[in-house]
């Protein structure tokens, strides 16, 4: 599978992206190349890591699994800390999805571990309309950093974005392969 320009998103109202489309990632390994070039990246889980089942596994098992592939820092939006919690895992920060977006604006911000700003932002598990509008932002408003949406339905206002992937044994081969091209045992 070679990468692509985006075609068509899962969800049509997000086709109006301006002249810049993300860049397709349908091979995992290309994936985990982007992510291996990132000096400070920073992973946001949205909600839907924990509701969405990927085979016999939440989305959040192989989410923190990439994470901890390259010691990223994981910002919990909304109610997922607690179940990070309960899996004997402690977001390194929780803010609502708009407030971490607003910080990630400023190249001048800290960042999530006070290691300077995050030069790579991978999203999961982020409601498609809001991520949508969080990824514009960042894309229109934050050239200091890459975008990375691993997400099935796909988002073209990142930078890099997942294909499609309709079957879910697709998408749980897809995280499995990124998983592998990092060096982590699934």
């Amino acid at each position: 599978m070679a990468s692509e320009t985006m075609v068509m998103p899962y969800f049509k109202f997000n086709v109006l992206t301006g002249t810049k489309a993300a860049k397709v990632i349908a091979d995992p390994a290309e994936g985990a190349a982007i992510i291996d070039r990132a000096k400070n990246p920073l992973y946001i889980f949205g909600p839907e890591v924990i509701a969405n089942p990927v085979g016999a596994c939440l989305l959040i098992d192989y989410a923190l699994k990439i994470a901890k592939s390259r010691d990223m820092p994981i910002c919990a939006t909304a109610h997922v800390k607690k179940k990070m919690l309960e899996l004997g895992v402690k977001p390194d920060c929780t803010y609502d999805i708009i407030e971490i977006i607003h910080f990630l604006k400023d190249k001048n911000w800290s960042g999530v571990r006070g290691k300077g700003y995050h030069d790579l932002v991978l999203f999961a598990g982020v409601r498609c309309d809001l991520a949508e509008r969080g990824l514009a932002t960042l894309k229109h408003f934050a050239p200091h950093l890459k975008t990375f949406a691993v997400c099935r339905r796909s988002h073209p206002n990142a930078d890099f974005a997942v294909p499609v992937i309709v079957k879910g044994d697709k998408w749980r081969e897809y995280l499995e392969g990124l998983i592998e091209a990092l060096g982590v045992k699934a």
